[in-house]
């Protein structure tokens, strides 16, 4: 396998080369806990790259089935179960809880039978989680890796997440072959928990981005300027993001389908929230973003993607 990776301070970053590792048929039995749109979207990749996707596990079983019939898998009725027949197991649950859950010290676990696995863990979670099941983890003979996505789902369908990463750099090393398939590029933030803390920010600002840009369309809505040509003038000036990219036709256009959920946007934006008080900062717009995801939430809107926020802008779409 070809890939190059390029040192810079206490980071590497890793990306393919010529010879790509998604091409490349690995012999490791690969385990899915959680099998929404993301882990999904990642497991049909893998099995397109000829990875074998062993074991498939969800709270939900029927998401579990459809999956396990598109790529021949077992569905495991428990986790313990998952551990057992993989040799790599891949995590992408919906909160700390969901985390804490799958790795419990007693009951049905991931931790059953984990000895010499790997565990690579890509949910949006509090850092101090990551740490802790790093620490159940070695406890057990296991290996933990967060490697939390800045992505959608197309790029989990087409292997070319952004990943950053966090753990002993023993198990980054050992996961590589995989998340060089997974993704385009991965990098390696350092310990347990810095990589979560990374992708806390991300957020974060990619969320105050989008609330931003929402008030500015509702604002220039309200003020009858032609929102394509608005649109256009913000895309040449300093007004520019990604998020007015990949959201403000949506916005325009009341496209909200989901790819990023306003729940989940509020669920980060308190992590990052969270991190802040731990350090003494107090973030205000982080914390007014925050409040107009959570709103969003009470109001029935939380499914909406994190566009959907423009709901909240247009004098003529919400009243209040």
């Amino acid at each position: 396998m070809d890939w190059t990776c390029r040192l810079s301070g206490s980071t590497a970053l890793c990306a393919r080369g010529f010879a790509s590792a998604a091409s490349e048929e690995s012999s490791m039995k690969i385990g899915i806990v959680g099998t929404g749109r993301m882990g999904s979207n990642m497991a049909l990749h893998l099995n397109e790259e000829r990875w074998d996707v062993e074991a498939v596990y969800d709270v939900d079983p029927s998401s579990a089935n459809v999956l396990a019939e598109q790529v021949g898998a077992i569905v495991c009725a428990t986790l313990a179960d998952v551990s057992d027949l993989a040799d790599v197991i891949i995590t992408v649950v919906s909160d700390d809880a969901a985390m804490y859950g799958i790795f419990a010290e007693q009951g049905d676990s991931l931790l059953s039978d984990a000895r010499n696995k790997l565990f690579v863990n890509c949910a949006t979670v509090t850092p101090q989680v990551h740490i802790d099941v790093e620490r159940l983890c070695e406890a057990r003979g296991a290996r933990s890796l967060e490697a939390c996505m800045a992505s959608s789902i197309p790029q989990a369908r087409e292997g070319t997440l952004y990943l950053m990463c966090g753990g002993r750099k023993s198990a980054f090393e050992e996961a590589l072959p995989l998340l060089n398939v997974l993704g385009s590029s991965v990098k390696y933030i350092g310990p347990a928990g810095k990589a979560a803390e990374v992708k806390a920010l991300v957020n974060m600002l990619m969320n105050i981005n989008t609330a931003g840009l929402a008030e500015a369309l509702g604002l220039g809505e309200a003020l009858r300027l032609d929102l394509s040509t608005l649109r256009e003038v913000f895309s040449q000036t300093g007004a520019a993001s990604r998020v007015l990219v990949t959201d403000g036709e949506d916005m325009q256009k009341r496209e909200h389908d989901t790819y990023f959920s306003a729940a989940h946007a509020a669920k980060d934006s308190n992590i990052a929230l969270g991190l802040a008080r731990n350090v003494g900062l107090e973030l205000p717009l982080a914390r007014e973003t925050a409040a107009q995801y959570e709103r969003m939430v009470r109001e029935g809107l939380g499914d909406l993607d994190k566009s959907g926020i423009a709901e909240l802008t247009f004098k003529s779409r919400h009243a209040g």
